[in-house]
Order: C-alpha cells, then structure tokens, then sequence
C-alpha cells in the first residue's frame, strides 16, 4: 500500500521545515513519504539546523531548499504549515485531504536572553520533535484502531 505524501511548508525552507522533514521522516518512515518546501525557499539550508539534528542521529545534510511550486501538481494527503507566513500563502494542492498549523519560532530569530544561535535551534528542534511525535503517535493509534 501506497504511504500517504506528506509536505511541510515554511517560508524560507531553511530551517523549521528541514527539521520537522527530518525528524517525521525520521520517527514515521514506515508511514508516510515526507518532503519540506518554502513559498520564498532561501536557497540554503541552515548549517545550525544540520547541526542540530545530527546531534540527535538524523542526517539532513544532503537536504535542499525547494519552492512548493514544485509539489502543486504532485498527490499531497497532507500539508502541514510550520510558519505563519507559509500558512499565508499556502496553495490548495490536488487530492489534498488534511492540512495542519503548527507554529514555531524561526531559529535565528529567536535567541534568548544569555543563550545562543545553538541553543535557540536546539529548543526549537526538540519543540518540534514533540509536536510531530504526538502527530505520529496520534496517526500510529488511529491507523491500530481501524485494523483491530
């Protein structure tokens, strides 16, 4: 049986969406087919957020940044926006059938007080983790119940 696509969108697609594309692909690639795009891709992935992941085992170095125009004619189940700017401009995509908005602070930008770059991709890469661990565990659970 087919895996339903799963397509994380973030403005730049440089960041957030990289890690939220490798952590699902990395905790739900026996579920879904996952992939990340931008609707303005910067054109590079964050060295941090390369880093950041391969401190907890994943790999994204091979990652690239995508214009979501690329995916409008391909079947996507299932679009999940982690920006509120790509929540803005995210197109209707054929076949569509769930579309999910979970927002996270855009790495860079959110250093806190006495922390650093690091620490701020850090905090918002095991953010993420959590919210796309509930979402794997919430779809494991659902998919069970149907096959009991």
């Amino acid at each position: 049986m087919k895996k339903p696509n799963v397509l994380i969108l973030c403005t730049g697609n440089s960041c957030r969406s990289h890690m939220a594309e490798g952590i699902l692909r990395h905790i739900a690639h026996d579920l879904f087919e996952v992939r990340s795009a931008g609707s303005d891709p910067a054109g590079y992935v964050h060295p941090l957020a390369i880093v950041a992941l391969k401190e907890i085992g994943i790999d994204i170095s091979a990652h690239t940044s995508k214009h979501l125009s690329l995916f409008l004619k391909e079947q996507v189940d299932t679009v999940i926006t982690v920006c509120g700017n790509a929540d803005a401009a995210c197109p209707a995509f054929p076949d569509q059938m769930n579309r999910h908005h979970w927002v996270f602070e855009d790495p860079p930008k959110a250093v806190r007080p006495a922390g650093t770059e690091m620490d701020a991709f850090r905090r918002i890469r095991d953010e993420i983790a959590k919210v796309f661990g509930a979402f794997t565990a919430g779809y494991r659970q659902g998919k069970a119940a149907i096959h009991s």
